[in-house]
């Protein structure tokens, strides 16, 4: 039973992942197919330059909700009067599991035959619960590059640096250290065009457009 009860919790937190805010507001506001257009990513970035700010910031703030509530869910549950159903021991690494599958699933939505985003503000949303000050960290991290370099998957990269940093620095426990490594590692390997881009200096800034590419 603990293992089924831990599989469902697993699988919700990559459902709720899944949920295609950016996809959805596109098709809404523009009629489009926000995977057509831009970098073909479904997350917020790619919504600010294809339709617009009040968008990006409605996309954004779902990507964070979604990857929140994943997480607050696994949390919930040892709350609840049959939460003995679980072992305490395993909260931790279930915490962690569904947070990873939540950020799978926006990347690799079930919805949009597993296509989607870079994951970023989801992951910000699961540091969110999982330690606002480490999740405060990397925003600031995020921040500071944006504002010297206006280059969002730079940025990015940078947080996914400054969230390591946190997690051993701040003497995380080992589940939640290894969720910023694997977090991290994924992050950055979706954003593995961008990379080149960067060092052929054509990574476009905030206010350029994108040409839509072939991944």
């Amino acid at each position: 039973m603990a293992f089924l009860i831990s599989a469902l919790l697993i699988f919700l937190g990559y459902l709720l992942g899944s949920i295609p805010t950016g996809y959805l507001t596109a098709f809404y506001l523009e009629g489009i197919d926000i995977r057509e257009h831009g970098s073909g990513s479904t997350g917020a970035t790619n919504i600010l330059r294809t339709v617009g700010k009040r968008a990006a910031i409605f996309v954004l703030m779902g990507d964070l909700g979604k990857a929140m509530l994943a997480v607050s869910a696994v949390k919930l549950w040892f709350l609840l009067p049959f939460a003995d159903l679980l072992p305490l021991e395993w909260k931790s690494w279930l915490v962690v599991l569904a947070a990873i599958a939540a950020i799978f699933g926006h990347s690799k939505s079930i919805f949009l035959n597993f296509t989607g985003g870079k994951s970023v503000a989801s992951s910000l949303g699961v540091l969110l619960v999982l330690n606002p000050i480490v999740a405060l960290g990397t925003l600031g991290s995020f921040l500071v590059m944006l504002a010297l370099s206006r280059i969002v998957s730079l940025s990015s990269i940078t947080g996914v640096i400054a969230v390591n940093i946190l997690m051993f620095g701040l003497n995380q426990p080992l589940p939640y250290c290894l969720f910023g490594v694997t977090a991290g590692v994924y992050v950055t390997f979706r954003h593995r065009t961008n990379i080149i881009r960067i060092f052929a200096g054509t990574e476009p800034r905030i206010g350029q457009k994108l040409q839509r590419e072939g991944s």
